[in-house]
């Protein structure tokens, strides 16, 4: 019995020494609060920089996440549509479309005449008019190829398109994948850019809080001293700052947040009357919930970061004695 009595005795001072740390950690967090009601004017002036420091790389992820959503539809690993020759026969036609099919490397070949071919583009194009005064169908057969596979080159370099270009019945092949390969590629492109330029805002974040933060030592010098002759370590001393940091970080991020969702609400009306003259339903998103959260989280990491870096480096100046 006295030997399970001793084993429990810790556990009280572990419960103890846990609180007087969450203790410790409170005060500090409500002494850094305390400090930004006090003198809000710098604190603001801080906080609107991190905001739209924040914001800018924000509001161009949010673009590109647009951009990605009406390219995500885009058949990438398309087709090989191949023009015939003019004059063709429709049984040579169908002949090469058997042909063709019976390749391994040939999912499927779709056969399109002339006459469906200019009934679609009358539909589509608005040329009707004009197309019936030519007095004659000027489009060619059409063959729709879906290959095995797709080249993740240069559509030039695909072995089956040189092949099917070769065919006598055949006037121009090519690839209908390369214009969307080649928009996927700008998007990678802006989204290398909106790292870049994320990277260097984030840089500019460290360096609003850290001055930030620095001004906020200097102003505090004297009670660091206080604190440093009765025996306060540098950890307890740099609580507050580090509290401070994170709180401008946070706040930075939710106005970050809030001037992203009144610009989105600006351009949403004309963004919507362009989709509507595309007979689209488009609609700009903004940032998920999770995004948000997202958001918060790196603002609030980059505020602690850049408030550590600056006291940790100006503790060090302060010496009482």
């Amino acid at each position: 019995m006295k030997q399970q009595r001793s084993r429990n005795k810790p556990a009280p001072a572990r419960h103890g020494r846990f609180s007087h740390w969450l203790l410790q950690h409170a005060r500090a967090f409500f002494s850094s609060l305390g400090q930004l009601y006090r003198k809000p004017a710098g604190g603001l002036v801080s906080i609107s920089v991190i905001g739209i420091s924040l914001a800018l790389p924000a509001g161009f992820y949010a673009l590109l996440e647009n951009a990605q959503r009406v390219t995500s539809h885009l058949d990438v690993a398309s087709h090989v549509s191949l023009f015939l020759s003019p004059g063709i026969e429709e049984e040579r036609v169908i002949a090469l479309a058997d042909r063709l099919r019976a390749r391994a490397d040939i999912i499927e070949v779709d056969v399109i005449n002339p006459e469906e071919a200019l009934a679609e583009y009358k539909q589509n194009s608005g040329f009707a008019e004009a197309l019936d005064a030519l007095g004659r169908n000027p489009l060619p057969f059409v063959l729709v190829v879906r290959p095995q596979s797709v080249p993740a080159t240069f559509p030039g370099d695909s072995t089956l398109l040189s092949e099917l270009n070769s065919l006598p019945e055949v006037d121009l092949g090519q690839l209908d994948w390369q214009w969307a390969q080649r928009l996927h590629q700008i998007i990678e492109v802006f989204q290398r850019g909106v790292l870049i330029v994320a990277a260097l805002f984030a840089g500019a974040v460290l360096l609003v809080v850290g001055n930030t933060i620095r001004m906020s030592v200097h102003n505090r010098r004297q009670e660091i001293e206080v604190h440093k002759l009765f025996g306060a370590t540098d950890a307890f001393i740099a609580r507050p700052f580090l509290y401070s940091g994170m709180l401008h970080g946070i706040a930075g991020s939710m106005l970050a947040w809030l001037m992203l969702e009144v610009s989105m609400a600006l351009l949403q009306g004309p963004v919507a009357r362009l989709a509507d003259l595309y007979g689209s339903r488009f609609f700009l998103a903004t940032l998920s919930a999770g995004e948000v959260l997202g958001l918060v989280l790196i603002g609030a990491g980059l505020g602690l970061t850049g408030s550590w870096l600056s006291v940790k480096r100006h503790l060090r100046s302060i010496d009482p004695i």
